[in-house]
């Protein structure tokens, strides 16, 4: 792993860190909705080494140790659901150029781009207005914008509308209470839980931005519907979703699936709106297969 840094993209500062030789095929690693590149466990990122790839993790703008947009206004999430986008400080347009801006910065002209909830979101905006970058797709726990689909269940509202704890050991308790509502029944531990605890207190310490939150929330609202776009696009793409996904309704993936040509549609058992660990060996097998299938002619995928 290398020491983390910062690349300037565009007008933003990304803080990002890498893993492997820089020879091998670039993998770019997208997080979602308020979580630090942390999200992408260090051994996770290991075992996608491991299978070949020269592995990127970032921190989003407005999280961690990228540009905080501290002087832009405070989210109204009732006002941009409403349609008054006043208060959106950026779209996902934007963070997608700031993903382009880190593979311009690391003089990569293309990688495999993996993105997880609104990861999944901002790596399907860059494979629709940065096709030449996206050598691969998947989209992980995500959606197409559709407000038809993907909807979150009633039970996992407040975690998308509760502000967390201002200090170091509320916010590590309201992340494990969060991923119990969240997480994945089928796989939850006390270890599970230990890992998000930790996580939640090395992401407090690296930077607590919460109204970042609420800003990179509305720039989903605000963006609106990608399906006819998707339908577009000429990339090898792999769709994962947990059938238990309270946050984004399994209806969010399956629609993904369907929009984007000869998509494979991964649903598991068990697994609600988190990445546990004991999944990690699935994910990097499909997330592989999806790579390899770079090299098929496009006929052959569809």
């Amino acid at each position: 792993m290398s020491p983390e840094r910062i690349a300037r993209a565009g007008e933003v500062e990304v803080a990002y860190e890498t893993f492997g030789d820089p020879g091998d095929p670039a993998m770019l690693l997208v997080m979602g909705l308020g979580v630090q590149m942390l999200g992408w466990d260090a051994e996770l990122c290991g075992m996608l080494v491991a299978r070949g790839f020269h592995v990127v993790r970032f921190d989003n703008r407005d999280v961690g140790r990228s540009t905080i947009f501290e002087h832009a206004p405070r989210a109204d999430v009732i006002a941009v659901a409403g349609g008054d986008h006043r208060t959106a400080s950026y779209r996902l347009s934007d963070m997608a150029n700031d993903a382009a801006g880190l593979l311009d910065f690391l003089e990569v002209d293309a990688a495999h781009v993996v993105g997880a909830s609104q990861g999944g979101m901002i790596a399907q905006t860059m494979a629709i207005e940065h096709p030449g970058r996206v050598l691969s797709l998947t989209s992980i726990m995500s959606t197409t914008g559709d407000p038809a689909v993907g909807q979150p269940h009633p039970v996992a509202i407040p975690a998308l509308l509760t502000r967390a704890p201002e200090d170091r050991e509320g916010f590590a308790d309201f992340a494990v209470e969060a991923f119990r509502v969240i997480g994945s029944p089928g796989f939850a531990s006390s270890s599970e839980e230990e890992r998000i605890r930790e996580r939640a207190r090395a992401s407090y310490e690296r930077g607590y931005h919460p109204d970042g939150f609420g800003r990179q929330l509305v720039a989903v609202i605000a963006s609106g519907d990608r399906t006819e776009a998707l339908r577009e696009l000429e990339v090898p793409t792999l769709v994962i979703h947990g059938l238990e996904d309270p946050l984004i309704d399994v209806s969010g993936g399956r629609a993904t699936a369907a929009a984007i040509p000869g998509a494979s549609l991964e649903l598991i058992e068990g697994m609600g709106h988190d990445l546990p660990k004991t999944l990690w060996p699935t994910f990097v097998e499909l997330i592989a297969e999806n790579a390899a299938r770079t090299a098929e002619p496009a006929s052959e995928r569809a």
